[in-house]
């Protein structure tokens, strides 16, 4: 099925920027989306996953390996290295522990008597990413058993005599209305980017939106066709900016720049200033040059607005508050 281009989505500019942020360098973490409903996140992460490049993956490996030496044993027979699309899993609501995790295989075991591994979603999410709408509604035991895996970027799962280990990296991506409840702060803080989404505001924004999904619905071929050439020069800045990752290092400034405004902001431990640093790497390495301190600024809102004790004496929102040191730590870099 045909997906909507991600460089047709009109606006949601600071969603699109943090999804291929964790493009360009997954390590940054995952992505939370919150805001109003049918304001594009479902559609931006499917999206992403046709924009990006494809993978190359042993043909039948459960947990898409890109060598036959890193096949699990479990596994069974595999065939060869092939190019795939970068997998992009939902983890729906109500979803039980072996469906995420894996379990027995009851049919193999029934009819064949063997002990045999049946892989769950977070196999099939190895190496792309893991899509949880409303995940602020996520059973609280399937929210500890995803903070025990992206901690150690590997799934074990021992019951009913198996004992079996796999690799589960993924990019997790988050998307709910902060209406219905508020995420446990654990998962939380395992996010590397938050961002807020709303409804276009104007009549032209929405105009275009109407346009452009219509065209889209009405002929998917010909709209994505439209879009090929946007596509793939994005697909191409992606690339290149992989590449160029390794090779982009921040200047000793913008490491003071960086526990300067966490300090500022009274941010809890490190995990601010390494993720800041490291989207404000990314997004160098994406727009070309060295990491800077007005990309810094552009990236500190979604990689700190989520980490951000509330201040009783403060009614500013999170957004409101970074804005604010922003503009007093940077003020050269943020007119008033």
């Amino acid at each position: 099925m045909t997906a909507f281009p991600f460089t047709a989505i009109v606006g949601q500019d600071e969603m699109k920027t943090a999804m291929i942020l964790t493009a360009v360098d997954p390590g940054i973490g995952g992505v939370l989306v919150f805001g109003d409903r049918g304001t594009g996140k479902s559609t931006a992460v499917r999206a992403l996953s046709a924009l990006l490049p494809p993978l190359e993956m042993v043909s039948g490996c459960p947990v898409n390996s890109a060598r036959k030496a890193d096949v699990p044993d479990w596994a069974g027979p595999v065939g060869e290295t092939i190019t795939r699309p970068t997998p992009v899993v939902d983890l729906p609501l109500g979803v039980t522990e072996d469906r995420v995790t894996g379990a027995l295989d009851i049919e193999r075991a029934l009819t064949r008597g063997e002990k045999a591994f049946e892989p769950g979603l977070l196999a099939r999410a190895n190496r792309g990413y893991l899509y949880i709408d409303e995940i602020n509604l996520l059973e609280d035991h399937i929210v500890d058993l995803l903070l025990d895996v992206a901690q150690s970027g590997e799934n074990v799962v021992e019951r009913e005599g198996l004992s079996i280990r796999h690799p589960a990296r993924f990019v997790l991506v988050g998307s709910g209305n902060p209406e219905e409840g508020e995420l446990r702060p654990q998962l939380l803080d395992r996010f590397g980017l938050s961002v807020e989404v709303t409804s276009p505001a104007t009549v032209a924004e929405r105009v275009a939106v109407l346009r452009r999904r219509d065209a889209f619905d009405r002929d998917r071929a010909a709209f994505a066709a439209a879009q090929a050439a946007e596509e793939e020069a994005l697909r191409d800045r992606i690339v290149a900016a992989r590449a160029a990752l390794p090779r982009t290092a921040a200047p000793e400034g913008l490491l003071v720049d960086c526990a300067t405004l966490c300090l500022a902001l009274g941010a809890d431990g490190l995990r601010g200033e390494l993720t800041l640093l490291r989207a404000a790497r990314a997004l160098a390495a994406f727009e070309g040059g060295t990491p800077s301190r007005e990309q810094l600024v552009r990236v500190a809102p979604m990689a700190l607005r989520h980490r951000l004790r509330r201040d009783p004496l403060d009614e500013a929102g999170s957004t409101a508050r970074i804005s604010r040191a922003l503009a007093e730590a940077f003020p050269e870099e943020v007119p008033a």
